[in-house]
Formats: C-alpha cells, sequence, structure tokens
C-alpha cells in the first residue's frame, strides 16, 4: 500500500507557480521548477530544435569544432592600434558586444559607452553632440564577432583604441581585443565621465605604447600555457584574472624595465 497520503508531501511543482503556491500553503513542501515549453511553445520551432538532437551532421561540426578548439595555440604577437590592426575597422565605425543592433535598440549601458567613445575619439565635445551623432547614422556599428575582435561587456572597440593581437598558430587566424580598463567607472558599464575618457587616453599613450615595446623585445608571448597555469591558481580567465594578469606582468616586467 502506498504512503503518499500519510508521510510529508514533497513535490516538484513543473509549470504555473500557483500550484506550488497552493501546496505551500497548505503545509507542503513544494520546489518551483523555471520551465518553459521549448521554443517558448511554437511548435514549429520546437520540431525544428528536436531535429539538432542525435543528428549526425551537427554532432560532426561540433566534433570539428572541439578539436580545432582543442588544437589551437593562442600566440600574444603585439600590440597595435584598432583602426590599423583590426579588419574591417572604418573610421567612423564603432564595434560593440552581441549581434547586430541599431542605436534606437541598443540598451542604456551600450548607448553610455558609445557615447564615451565618441568623445573620447574626439568627433564630439559633449554627451548631448555624442548622441546626435550616434542617432544621425553618420556611425558604423558592427559586432566585435564580424571583425574578429571581441570586448567585454558593451565591448565598444573604438579606432584610436590600442588591441591585443592574438594569432593562433594552428590555423593562421587572428583576433583582437581592447586592453581592460580595470575596476571602477569604466567605458564598458556605459560610463564616459571624464575621469573615464582620461584613463582611456592613458591606456592609449602611456600603457599601449610600455606593452607594444615589452612584446617587440620579447618576440611573442604563448597564451596556452599562462592560461594554463592561471585556472590551477584559481582564475575562470573571465570574470576573475588576478592570476593572469600577474603571470603576464611578470613575462613583461623584465623588457618594460629595458624600456
Amino acid at each position: 500500500m502506498t504512503n503518499l497520503f500519510t508521510s510529508d508531501l514533497k513535490v516538484i511543482n513543473v509549470g504555473l507557480d500557483a500550484f506550488a503556491d497552493s501546496i505551500i500553503q497548505n503545509g507542503g513542501n513544494a520546489t518551483k521548477v523555471a520551465w518553459r515549453p521549448p521554443a517558448l511553445g511554437d511548435t514549429n520551432t520546437g520540431r525544428a530544435l528536436a531535429t539538432l538532437i542525435n543528428n549526425e551532421e551537427v554532432d560532426a561540426a561540433n566534433r570539428i569544432a572541439l578539436s580545432r578548439y582543442l588544437a589551437a595555440n593562442p600566440v600574444l604577437k603585439g600590440v597595435g592600434k584598432a583602426a590599423n590592426s583590426v579588419p574591417g575597422m572604418g573610421e567612423r565605425t564603432l564595434l560593440h558586444a552581441g549581434p547586430p543592433i541599431s542605436w534606437e535598440e541598443m540598451g542604456g549601458p551600450m548607448k553610455g559607452a558609445i557615447i564615451g567613445a565618441v568623445i573620447y575619439e574626439g568627433w564630439t565635445e559633449t554627451e548631448k553632440a555624442a548622441s546626435e551623432m550616434a542617432s544621425s547614422g553618420e556611425i558604423t556599428f558592427s559586432p566585435c564577432h564580424h571583425h574578429s575582435a571581441v570586448g567585454p561587456m558593451s565591448g565598444i572597440i573604438s579606432p584610436s583604441m590600442p588591441v591585443w593581437i592574438v594569432e593562433n598558430t594552428e590555423h593562421g587566424n587572428k583576433s583582437y581585443s581592447n586592453f581592460n580598463e580595470g575596476l571602477g567607472k569604466v567605458l564598458r558599464y556605459g560610463a564616459n565621465s571624464p575621469e573615464v575618457i582620461l584613463r582611456l587616453k592613458w591606456i592609449e599613450e602611456t600603457l599601449a605604447t610600455v606593452c607594444r615595446a615589452a612584446l617587440q623585445n620579447i618576440g611573442e608571448l604563448e597564451l596556452k600555457p599562462l592560461i594554463g597555469q592561471a585556472l590551477h591558481m584559481g582564475d575562470e580567465c573571465h570574470n576573475r584574472n588576478v592570476a593572469s594578469t600577474a603571470l603576464l606582468i611578470k613575462k613583461l616586467l623584465p623588457s618594460i624595465i629595458k624600456t
């Protein structure tokens, strides 16, 4: 005989919260599961997604992608100016994170970062003028990934910004990323006050110059061993980069002193 009705009720609720609320209000124990129908209930899209499961073509493509990822050998080659290094970087181009998006559809932090980048570039002097320029069509907005580039958070890369140049020596492709601004008020979160612009100028004129000279002395720097060591030291090489930053500085410091 079942003891369902004689033991404490423990329910996993999939669906409307109201079902779980009723159980909890009557002394029961209910765990709410945040579940939604596949493709938000769209039948055609759901069926299309289902065809990707155990699909040999998809699985084969994933195996190729994973093998290339594991075989990749990222090497830091140098520091360059975005306008001269990033493919397709036009004179009035701003790269951003995420898929293609218009000025009108951008969120507040990305718009703030765009405004800051416009002022940093010297295209305008005020936030109002920068906003008007951004909405006028004078600026080309393009995703970082369309240019073999990556940028943190809002991902804004402007023509004058210095970028790290990394080459995958296994397959010959290159990628580019702007410098990390550090903590506090930063462009990547949408801040665009004078202190933010001043820091960006310092990165461009001082920090990048020193790093460029140091790398020229070293020649190049393999990143895979550095990443592996940083992971063992507690970094996940995304949000926490304390160890990887320290390891990079350790590699560059002898050359920095010489410069």
